[in-house]
């Protein structure tokens, strides 16, 4: 059975703007790689009620296994909890579970204002916080996220764990080549060619001009081992039969920036 598609979201003005930096769609990417999974796509957004309302109904109805970071606070700048409700056309409702936890871990400081961060979509089911008993939520296969990764990552395992237990692909393969000195266009017959015989695989051509005015094509394959050693062997003919230099690559070798 194929794996469902799966999304990332990462939420917040301040990834927009500058003011920080994003490091979960890397640790998302690494995560799932090590089951085999890859993501279908990635967004960026601000924390726009209602862009995120929109987006999220959209996401809600393709089905899709959706990861979403950041807007889970109760500050007004936060708005994704209200987004998710408005997409699923639900109202907001305070889980007792995540009450209990905030109760738990802050007493009568809890109220009034720490326990607006318990308001989910109504049908949740909370995510543990292991580092503050903050809880978030899942919702039809979207799992909402703090911003911070001290929180949030350890709350990915765990849904992983939980959730999707058995969602896993054999990892896939990659071979590559570096090719020098061939622009794009001069091997795309030879790559159309590679992706007819290989339709099951992906293929990928990463061009990088050099410091000294030559080129650099990472030219390679990704995906079932089996196929990708045939295919592999095929690219490689077919850039020996045109005459270009080139040199295999570790599947860790990236092209210099």
């Amino acid at each position: 059975m194929a794996a469902p598609r799966i999304g990332a979201l990462v939420i917040g003005d301040e990834i927009l703007s500058g003011k920080r930096a994003d490091k979960h769609l890397a640790h998302v990417i690494a995560t799932l790689g090590a089951r085999g999974l890859a993501l279908a796509w990635a967004r960026y957004e601000g924390d726009d009620r209602g862009r995120l309302t929109a987006l999220l109904r959209e996401t809600f109805a393709a089905g899709d296994i959706v990861f979403s970071f950041g807007g889970v606070g109760a500050t007004p700048d936060d708005h994704t909890r209200q987004a998710a409700a408005a997409a699923l056309g639900v109202p907001l409702v305070r889980h007792p579970e995540a009450v209990a936890e905030i109760e738990s871990r802050f007493g009568a400081g809890a109220h009034p204002h720490r326990v607006l961060m318990a308001e989910f979509p109504q049908g949740s089911a909370i995510i543990p916080n292991p580092f503050n008993r903050i809880a978030s939520f899942s919702v039809a296969d979207h799992h909402f996220f703090p911003g911070f990764p001290q929180m949030a990552w350890p709350m990915l395992d765990w849904v992983l764990a939980t959730r999707y237990p058995d969602l896993a692909q054999p990892v896939a393969a990659e071979r590559a080549i570096a090719v020098f000195d061939a622009g794009e266009s001069q091997l795309l017959p030879l790559m159309d060619e590679n992706v007819a015989r290989y339709p099951m695989l992906k293929l990928f051509s990463l061009p990088t001009f050099l410091p000294d005015g030559g080129r650099r094509l990472e030219l390679g394959v990704r995906g079932d081992p089996v196929q990708v050693e045939l295919a592999f062997a095929h690219l490689v003919a077919g850039v020996r039969a045109a005459g270009f230099r080139y040199e295999a690559l570790a599947p860790d070798a990236r092209a210099p920036e």
